[in-house]
C-alpha cells in the first residue's frame, strides 16, 4: 500500500491507538525549519489515563521532536538539528541539515504503522534508506507498549557512518543519537536501571532496560520503561537539563554501516501511569502486566 499524499505535497499525520483509545499522534512529514532536522516524529504520545509523555519544540532545544529517529553526523550531515558539534570549536551553526524523509507506506492501521523513508543530505542524496514499523499493545490495565522496528540500509557503493557529538570531541557523556525520547516533566525525571539510579550512573550504561519517571504539569505520574539496546548501543540519559533518554547508536566511537549492508534496530518502550518502583519496572521489562 503507498501513501497518497495531501495538499503541498504534505502526508497526513496517523494515530496509534490501543483498543480504541488514541496514544500517540505520528507526524510523518513535519513543516519545519531546515535547522531542526526535519524528520518523522511521534507527539503527543500519551498514557492510557491521557498524560502527555513527550514534548517538541521546547524552548531550551526547539529541535528536540517528541519521539523520533535522528543523529546528529551522518557522513557529516546534520539530521538530529540544532549546531553542530566541531572538534575543538564547539557547538557551531553549519550549513549540514538534511531531512529523513517518507516517501511511502506499507500498512496504515490504528495499532501498526510501517512505511519506508529515506535519509538525505542537504541536496536531497540518499544516505541511507530506511524501513520502519510502530505498533501499538495493551499491557495489563495501566500501560501499553510502543514497539519501534528499523532496518537502515547503506547505498551498494559505500559505507556509511555514524556519529556523535562525544565521538567528535564533546566530553561529559555526550553520546547521543539513535532513538531519542524528548520527555515532559515538571519536575527533574526519576531514572534507573535494575542495578543503578540516577543520571550519572545511568548515563553510558548498557542495561538490559532502563525505566525513566516524569510528572506531567497537572502533577500526574508516568513511567517509561524502555528496553532493546543492540550490540554497542547505550543509554544517554538527561533529567537535570532536561528530561530525555536515547539509544544511542555512537555513545563513544563512530558506528559504520558497511556498503549494502544493513543495521536493524528493535526497541520497546512501555508507557505507563503512575510512578512505579523498580519491581514494578522490570514486571513490564518483561513482558509483564503490573
Amino acid at each position: 500500500m503507498t501513501g497518497r499524499v495531501g495538499p503541498a505535497g504534505t502526508e497526513p499525520d496517523r494515530q496509534l491507538s490501543v483498543d480504541g483509545v488514541p496514544v500517540a499522534r505520528y507526524v510523518v512529514d513535519p513543516a519545519v525549519d531546515p535547522r531542526h532536522g526535519p524528520r518523522p516524529y511521534l507527539h503527543p504520545v500519551r498514557t492510557l489515563g491521557g498524560t502527555v509523555v513527550t514534548d517538541a519544540f521546547p524552548a531550551d532545544h526547539v529541535w528536540h521532536l517528541g519521539a523520533s529517529l535522528a543523529v546528529q553526523d551522518v557522513d557529516g550531515t546534520n539530521l538530529w538539528g540544532g549546531r553542530t558539534y566541531v572538534r575543538d570549536a564547539g557547538y557551531t551553526w553549519r550549513d549540514d541539515h538534511g531531512r529523513i524523509a517518507h516517501t511511502a507506506w506499507d500498512v496504515r492501521d490504528p495499532r501498526r504503522l510501517a512505511h519506508r523513508l529515506e535519509w538525505r543530505d542537504r541536496d536531497g542524496s540518499v544516505l541511507l534508506t530506511e524501513r520502519r514499523e510502530l505498533a501499538a499493545r495493551r499491557v495489563g490495565e495501566r500501560a501499553w507498549a510502543l514497539d519501534v522496528d528499523y532496518t537502515l540500509t547503506a547505498p551498494v557503493d559505500r559505507e556509511v557512518s555514524l556519529g556523535s557529538p562525544a565521538t567528535n570531541g564533546r566530553p561529559g557523556g555526550a553520546g547521543y543519537g539513535g532513538f531519542f525520547w524528548r520527555a515532559a516533566s515538571a519536575t527533574p525525571a526519576r531514572v534507573c536501571t535494575a542495578t543503578a539510579e540516577g543520571e550519572e550512573t545511568v548515563n553510558g550504561s548498557a542495561a538490559a532496560w532502563l525505566a525513566f519517571s516524569g510528572t506531567a504539569p497537572d502533577g500526574a505520574a508516568y513511567t517509561l520503561v524502555l528496553a532493546g539496546l543492540g550490540e554497542g548501543d547505550r543509554w544517554f540519559v538527561r533529567t537535570a537539563m532536561y528530561p530525555g533518554v536515547c539509544v544511542a547508536f555512537a555513545f563513544e566511537r563512530p558506528r559504520v554501516i558497511g556498503a549494502g549492508t544493513s543495521r536493524v534496530g528493535r526497541h520497546r518502550v512501555v508507557v505507563a501511569d503512575g510512578a512505579l518502583d523498580r519491581a514494578e519496572a522490570a514486571a513490564l521489562a518483561a513482558g509483564e502486566a503490573v
